[in-house]
């Protein structure tokens, strides 16, 4: 079966940034559905047409991967209004920040605790890989017909790539 939209395929893949390093690999196969909010755009081009077994190389450029480095997504925050516990790389959405973080900052985000400082926090509400190339290598193990219900709820709920859009902007972001 050739990949076409309101398919579900399986698919492993090494990703690396522009430089060749290694940024994550998925060894066992994952299942997406093509046609919803499983994968990027890019991805699902690449992807259209093949077959189980074949490989796919692609090379996807910030604004066709994770969207370019925004520094208006970068905020600082006071240290006192984080918990004690706080470490670098926590992750918060914007709805749920501690109470009087992120009065500016847009609430459909997700936030990355980038620094700590003894009298402040750094939050940042980039994706960690905006602004980066992304090579990508995938082989397809699996494909298969979407169910009524797998094409009804528009994801499969599982992946890396699975992007919902923004309420407020309509943009897509990684879930």
């Amino acid at each position: 079966m050739k990949i076409s939209e309101s398919c579900v395929v399986g698919l492993t893949w090494v990703m690396k940034d522009s430089l060749g390093e290694v940024l994550d690999e998925l060894d066992e196969p994952v299942e997406f559905l093509l046609g919803g909010r499983d994968l990027l755009a890019a991805v699902e081009l690449g992807l259209l047409g093949k077959e189980a077994g074949d490989k796919v190389e692609l090379h996807l450029e910030p604004e066709h991967a994770f969207g370019d480095y925004d520094e208006q997504r970068v905020f600082l925050e006071a240290r006192s209004l984080f918990p004690a516990e706080l470490e670098e790389g926590m992750i918060y959405e914007g709805s749920a920040l501690p109470p009087g973080v992120g009065r500016e900052a847009p609430q459909d985000l997700m936030y990355t605790v980038t620094d700590i400082y003894p009298e402040h926090v750094v939050i940042d509400g980039n994706h960690p890989l905006a602004g980066m190339a992304i090579r990508l290598q995938v082989r397809i193990a699996s494909v298969r017909a979407a169910s009524l219900e797998e094409v009804g709820a528009g994801t499969l709920g599982t992946g890396f790539f699975q992007l919902e859009s923004s309420p407020l902007t309509g943009e897509p972001r990684l879930h």
